[in-house]
Parts: C-alpha cells; sequence; structure tokens
C-alpha cells in the first residue's frame, strides 16, 4: 500500500485508480459491484467511489481537477526564480499610482475621470452607464498616474473587487447630494479588503443641495474619519462638472503615492493582471492588461489562463501603438490564441511552446472539470413558466445560456442572476459565452430547455429563425437592470406587457463610401425583409451591438427611395454613426406591445 497522500484525479477511471492503490482495475470493478455500483474498467468514476475504494483500503487520497497536478508540475518547472528575479532591490525603479475610481451608480466617476483626461467616454455608456472596467493613464505636472475606471452599478461587484485587487490608493467619489449609498459602502469594504489607501472625492458640490458636512458624517460612521476631524482620510471637494478641484484631487493622489513608495523591477519577463478581454472583429482576441512587473515588449510568447500565443501588438489607452509596455502601463495586448478570462494572471514565457504547453494544460483541466446541468422536463424554458411551477410547489429550474459582448459584463450578469436564486427557485448555467447568439446556442438551448439570455448582443438571422422553429425564448438586454427585473418579475408571476422586436429587414454592407460634406455611406445588399427610410437600425459587428440609431438617406443607384425589398443593392445613410467596414450587418426592426399569456 503507498505511503501518505496519494493523489487522484476526478473522473478517474478504474483502469487509472488501481494502480495508484496497488490494485488492479479488476478489483476496482468487483468492490464496486459488491457495493451495488455497475461499473466498467473503462467508465469514469464519481468522487464518493474512489473515496470509497480509498477508506476500505486505509488510503488517503487527495482528489483533484483534471490536469491541476500537470499544470502544478509546468508552473513549478518553467516559472521557477520568476519571483526571485523580481525582488533584486538594484533593479527596483518608482512606478507610477494605479487609482481606482469607485462609487454608487450615477455619483459622477465617468465624468470626474473625463475632466482627469479631457476626453468624452461617457456619451458611448448606455444610459449613461459604465459597463466595462476602461483603464487610462495620464500625467500632471511630470507624474504619471494610471487610473482604473470600474463600474458603480452593484451588478458589476465582481469586476470592482478585481479592479481593487491591482490598486495602490482607491479614489472614492461620493455624490455631495446623495451621500453614501449601497455601492459606496460596497466600494469601502473592497478597498479595506484590499488593504488600500482611500482618496474620498466629494462630487457635485456646485448642486444647490450639497451637504458636505452630512457625507463626511456618513464616512466617518464607516471608519473613513476626515483628516479636518483628526483622523487620517483624505477628503477633497470637487465639481467634475464644473472642473473645480481637479487638481486638488490630483495633489493628493501624487503626495499619498509618494509616501507608498511604490516601485517595481522593469527588468525581467512580464506579469500583469488582465482586467477585460472580448474578441474584436479584425483584431481577434484583445486583452486589457496592467503590467505590475517586469517589460512586456511585442514577440514576448505569453499565457494568461488557458489563453496563449505571442504579442503581436501592443495598443496604450490613447490607441497608440507601443513597442513595450513598464509597471504600471495599462495596455492593449494582441496575439493570444482566445481571450483570457478577466482576472487571469499574465505571464512572459520563456519560449512560444512553454507557453502552449502550459495553456494547453489549463484548457484541457477547465473542459474536463466542467460540467453541464443534466437537461431535464421538469426546468422552465420560458420565464413565463416560472411562476406556475413555483404555485404548483415545485422547485422551479430555470435553465440559462449566457452570452455577454465582453468577458466581465459576462461575469457581472452571471454574478447578478445568481443573487436573485431563493429556495423554490435555482438558475443553472447551462452555458456562458462571449460574442453574438449563434445556431449553437439555440440548438443547446433546445437540448437543455433553457432560456437564452443575451446582454449587449444579439441572434444572427439563422439563430432567430431556428429559435422561432424549435420555440426557444430569446430575450436581449442593454442595460443590467431591465435583465433583473424580468427574471425578478419571472418569479412573481408579474411579467408587465412585453415590447416584441420584429426585424424587419436585413442588410450586409458590401462596400463603403466616403462623400464630402455627408460621410460615409454603406453600399449595401438586402438579404432579408425590406430596409425602409427612418426604420429604428440596430448596427450589428459579429453579432455584437455596436450602435442604435435611424436611417436619414436610403438610395437605389442614384435615386432616393422609401423601401428596398430583398436581393436589391442600395445605399444607406446612418444618423450619427461614421465607423463603417465591410461585412457589417444593418438590422432594421419595429416594436411591438404584445400581452402576456
Amino acid at each position: 500500500m503507498p505511503e501518505g497522500e496519494i493523489i487522484v484525479e476526478r473522473g478517474s477511471t478504474a483502469r487509472d485508480l488501481g494502480p495508484k492503490l496497488n490494485r488492479s482495475a479488476g478489483d476496482v470493478v468487483r468492490f464496486l459491484l459488491l457495493q451495488g455500483e455497475m461499473v466498467t474498467a473503462t467508465q469514469s468514476l464519481t468522487d464518493d467511489m474512489i473515496e470509497l475504494f480509498a477508506a476500505e483500503l486505509g488510503a488517503n487520497v487527495r482528489l483533484v481537477d483534471p490536469g491541476e497536478e500537470r499544470e502544478a508540475e509546468l508552473l513549478a518547472k518553467y516559472f521557477e526564480g520568476d519571483e526571485e528575479e523580481e525582488e533584486h532591490e538594484e533593479d527596483l525603479r518608482p512606478r507610477p499610482p494605479v487609482v481606482t475610481v469607485m462609487g454608487h451608480v450615477d455619483h459622477g466617476k465617468t465624468l470626474l475621470l473625463d475632466r482627469i483626461r479631457r476626453t468624452n467616454v461617457v456619451a458611448g455608456e448606455a444610459g449613461g452607464i459604465t459597463q466595462h472596467i476602461g483603464a487610462y493613464q495620464v500625467t500632471w505636472r511630470g507624474h504619471p498616474i494610471t487610473f482604473i475606471d470600474t463600474p458603480g452599478h452593484e451588478a458589476f461587484t465582481a469586476m470592482r473587487a478585481r479592479g481593487a485587487e491591482v490598486t495602490d490608493i482607491v479614489v472614492l467619489v461620493v455624490a455631495a447630494d446623495d451621500g453614501v449609498m449601497p455601492q459606496t459602502v460596497e466600494a469601502i469594504d473592497h478597498a479595506k479588503a484590499a488593504d488600500v489607501p482611500i482618496v474620498v472625492a466629494i462630487n457635485k458640490m456646485d448642486r444647490p443641495d450639497a451637504n458636505p458636512d452630512r457625507v463626511q458624517q456618513q464616512l466617518a460612521e464607516r471608519g473613513l474619519v476626515p483628516e479636518a476631524w483628526g483622523g487620517d482620510t483624505i477628503i477633497v471637494p470637487v465639481s467634475a462638472l464644473e472642473g473645480t478641484g481637479i487638481d486638488e484631487l490630483l495633489e493628493q493622489i501624487t503626495l499619498v503615492a509618494e509616501v507608498e513608495e511604490l516601485q517595481a523591477s522593469p527588468e525581467g519577463r512580464a506579469r500583469g493582471t488582465v482586467l477585460e478581454a472580448n474578441l474584436e472583429a479584425g483584431r481577434g482576441p484583445v486583452a486589457t492588461v496592467i503590467i505590475e512587473s517586469g517589460t512586456l515588449r511585442i514577440g514576448d510568447p505569453v499565457v494568461a489562463g488557458a489563453a496563449w500565443g505571442r504579442v503581436k501588438a501592443l495598443v496604450d489607452d490613447r490607441g497608440d501603438h507601443v513597442k513595450e509596455a513598464l509597471p504600471s502601463m495599462p495596455v492593449q495586448v494582441l496575439g493570444f490564441s482566445e481571450p483570457p478570462q478577466a482576472g487571469d494572471e499574465l505571464r512572459v514565457a520563456k519560449d512560444l511552446a512553454t507557453a502552449r504547453t502550459l495553456g494547453e494544460a489549463r484548457a484541457q483541466r477547465f473542459r474536463l472539470s466542467g460540467h453541464l446541468p443534466a437537461p431535464s422536463a421538469a426546468v422552465g424554458a420560458r420565464l413565463e413558466d416560472l411562476f406556475e411551477q413555483i404555485q404548483r410547489g415545485e422547485t422551479a429550474t430555470l435553465n440559462l445560456v449566457v452570452k455577454a459582448d465582453v468577458q466581465g459584463s459576462l461575469e457581472a450578469v452571471t454574478e447578478s442572476l445568481r443573487k436573485l436564486e431563493r429556495d423554490d427557485v435555482k438558475l443553472a448555467f447551462v452555458h456562458r459565452g462571449v460574442g453574438g447568439i449563434t445556431e449553437n446556442d439555440v440548438q443547446l438551448a433546445r437540448a437543455s430547455n433553457a432560456t437564452i439570455i443575451g446582454f449587449n448582443v444579439r441572434p444572427d438571422r439563422r439563430a432567430r429563425e431556428l429559435a422561432a422553429l424549435n420555440d426557444v425564448e430569446i430575450r436581449t438586454y442593454e442595460i443590467i437592470y431591465k435583465l433583473l427585473e424580468d427574471i425578478e418579475a419571472a418569479m412573481l408571476g408579474m411579467l408587465t406587457p412585453e415590447t416584441e422586436e420584429v426585424v424587419t429587414g436585413e442588410a450586409e454592407v458590401r462596400q463603403v463610401f466616403r462623400i464630402p460634406r455627408v460621410g460615409a455611406v454603406a453600399g449595401c445588399y438586402v438579404r432579408v425583409g425590406t430596409i425602409t427610410r427612418g426604420s429604428k437600425v440596430r448596427f450589428l459587428r459579429e453579432g455584437v451591438v455596436i450602435w442604435r440609431g435611424a436611417i436619414t438617406s436610403l438610395r437605389r443607384f442614384k435615386e432616393d427611395v422609401r423601401e428596398v425589398q430583398a436581393g436589391y443593392e442600395c445605399g444607406i445613410g446612418l444618423s450619427d454613426y461614421q465607423d463603417l467596414k465591410e461585412g457589417d450587418v444593418i438590422e432594421t426592426f419595429e416594436e411591438r406591445e404584445i400581452a402576456r399569456t
């Protein structure tokens, strides 16, 4: 009998397990047969079966996910010594602080950054709410500072927590008229858990009902005692709208950074953290990374989670291509085999073969350890069915296929939905992924009796047709509040009359013309339905919604026309969108209200 702890992979067969415990596969099969379990030598065993057989022999086994042991071996073999390499004191250099801006939804975080960066981020956000993490570097009086703008809505707690992990200083934005709100408290907790200094910016000081004293009192109750009251919390009154107090805020940030004596070595192989990752048309997998130590260069072999590759391009926050990224620098990395997961650690490997070996070992582990809920006839395929099951006293299970535009949104939507679970309502995530809703998603939803939820993404035409044919429900959202409200309302049997979107036409952009004083005009081929001037329109790239608006001009040859039907070519001018590319899809639709059944 082997001494000590024996590592056994989950899902091992009798043929794998026997030799590890000095027994044959036949011994394992016979023992389990006596326990009433009919298994073959090549059939995967459950955790209970493995532990039962080990207990019979008095063996001490530790179950690990498939591939976990292999991954640990690879890390020890190929990345051993990296940490020591980073810690040579003579190589340490001062680095810019990484500042995370946190606070309650709509307290002015993005507008404050907007003032600091002199650019406009707010206009592009759905409903004026930040949906993804963005990282930007600014230089103030010769001091570079990296800012992370974390979404403020409670749904994005997971993303905000991840922001705090790579953070040196937290700027907590509190509105002078609103005061401390639930997400403010959450942000304080995250900052305290990450053990980072907090600088409070009391925003909206221009409001007539601004009451900074009340805000300071509320902060003191949460353990953030202002310096003026004998505490150690720096508080700066600002108005992002009027641009007042910004210099004072930046000055305090640089002072705190000096006290913290932030240092990192630019030597050696780079390490960093993935903040955000997505798949972009024409660019492939793109990851937003903050470098923590070392220098990342073009051509470096990299691995982050299961994703691996060679750095093809580095793009800074202004959109400029750079040759290298130093510590504390936010940069977009192109060249991965697939989008890594937000929160993954990026490592530079010794060579591409090493990066690939580790990435594939992790991919195998994720694949083997992942499992889908078994399809069941008792689950609700539609939201309306949930309440009926609850009333019948059954434990209702809503199976979901969730698709989102980027990894961070996907994680946030999942976490938000998990919070809605109750004793009588369970949510099962059959599949979660990034990108448009495809036929594969519809087939999976049909097989597992699931509802498809899309956040900032749309189904393509074939997916829509297949869903209609198989009675699979697809619900798409652009604001997370609405998504959560609908699921909650379904649990209460109080779904409001639904607005059904009827797609009236679909055209593919074949060529883009740039016309002086008019702008971009799309030369299109109408694939389905009828394109009508003045229609509501949705602009899709790889199934992801990138713009919504209206058709302002519609032409056949040189004639203005009211509508163009399937099979014909036409020129389409859009209300205020110019970033047209060949292969994009223009989808027109109508909204019709239908009563719930």
